[in-house]
């Protein structure tokens, strides 16, 4: 292939380019121009966010995890990566060292595949967003910028720099592969892609065989821990399923023996006044009280620990039971240590 046919190639990438390129542009404009969402006191902190993504997360989740119980560490990976989209997002729409700037967006749009291909409420947004920025980024590689790109224009001009083997690897122009390699490269890189593809829609949804799951949908969460020790009931929970803007809002907690009977309980008023002491958050996304319920975002994990009566007047075994005030319920057996 010769340089006019990447070009024309590359031309007809334009729009694919040019829109890529703002999704990743406009994420940097809305955090750092737009509003400042790299303040971790104010509310919509993206670090927050970004910790919506760690319950169902695939590979990545010992890597979100680290970060998100690590608040410095995780302020300097938002600031980092806001930081890197706004370059990427930017040169990849202008054209200039195009194929380098679409490593980044298959990067990008991997990690957000990979972190947040779950989420989505009304349709399988980020998973969309992911895939199909991993196949931009592959495509415009391949193609390089085109006629409507800065390297081309530096390539007309006969910039020396464009001749140099580095600029054809980084930049655009002709690959310097043989076209047998580009052949196969394309309908490798092709397969690859679409085997992510289904195999993504798969494991996050059940979309491609068998039944189909949203975790967007409803909230869901993981009791674990549950203890009663010197007269104090402890347990942790997680909030691992449900809406990433929308809580899971805690109205009861009760405590009941074998025979039914409520040994302790909770209404939503007073889960509403739960002092600090009582709630050690592991994660920046806090377990807090609401004005009037326990508020459990996404992601949130918690120990909570609650001063009970004495059990020594009861036998068997307890049970703890959490409500939501859509009405859903979640329990787990309590030790006696």
């Amino acid at each position: 292939m010769n340089n006019h046919n990447y070009t024309y190639g590359g031309m007809f990438t334009t729009a694919l380019r040019w829109v890529a390129g703002w999704t990743y542009f406009s994420a940097f404009w809305r955090r750092l121009i737009l509003e400042n969402k790299l303040n971790p006191d104010e509310a919509g902190y993206i670090g927050e966010k970004f910790n919506h993504f760690l319950p169902n997360a695939l590979g990545i989740k010992p890597i979100i995890e680290h970060l998100v119980s690590n608040p410095d560490s995780l302020w300097w990976a938002m600031a980092s990566f806001t930081i890197m989209e706004g370059i990427v997002g930017l040169l990849f729409m202008l054209g200039l060292f195009t194929r380098l700037m679409s490593m980044g967006v298959f990067s990008l749009a991997l990690g957000i595949l990979l972190g947040s291909g779950w989420l989505g409420t009304t349709c399988l947004d980020e998973w969309q967003i992911g895939v199909l920025g991993v196949a931009a980024g592959f495509t415009v590689f391949m193609s390089g910028g085109g006629k409507y790109a800065l390297d081309e224009y530096f390539i007309s001009k006969n910039k020396s720099f464009t001749h140099k083997k580095w600029f054809a690897v980084i930049g655009s122009g002709i690959l310097p592969l043989k076209d047998k390699t580009v052949n196969r490269t394309v309908l490798i890189g092709s397969v690859f892609i679409l085997g992510l593809t289904l195999f993504t829609n798969q494991y996050f949804h059940g979309g491609v065989y068998g039944t189909l799951h949203n975790l967007s949908v409803r909230p869901h969460v993981t009791i674990s821990n549950a203890t009663v020790q010197n007269d104090a009931l402890t347990f942790t929970v997680f909030r691992d399923e449900g809406a990433d803007v929308y809580g899971s809002f805690l109205i009861r907690i009760k405590l009941t023996g074998e025979d039914g009977k409520i040994v302790f309980e909770q209404n939503q008023t007073q889960l509403s006044q739960l002092a600090k002491e009582q709630i050690k958050n592991k994660y920046v996304a806090k377990v807090k009280p609401g004005k009037h319920s326990l508020i459990l975002p996404l992601g949130a994990k918690a120990t909570i620990q609650f001063q009970i009566p004495s059990l020594k007047n009861y036998g068997g075994k307890y049970t703890l039971e959490l409500t939501d005030i859509s009405g859903l319920n979640w329990t787990q057996q309590v030790r006696i240590l």
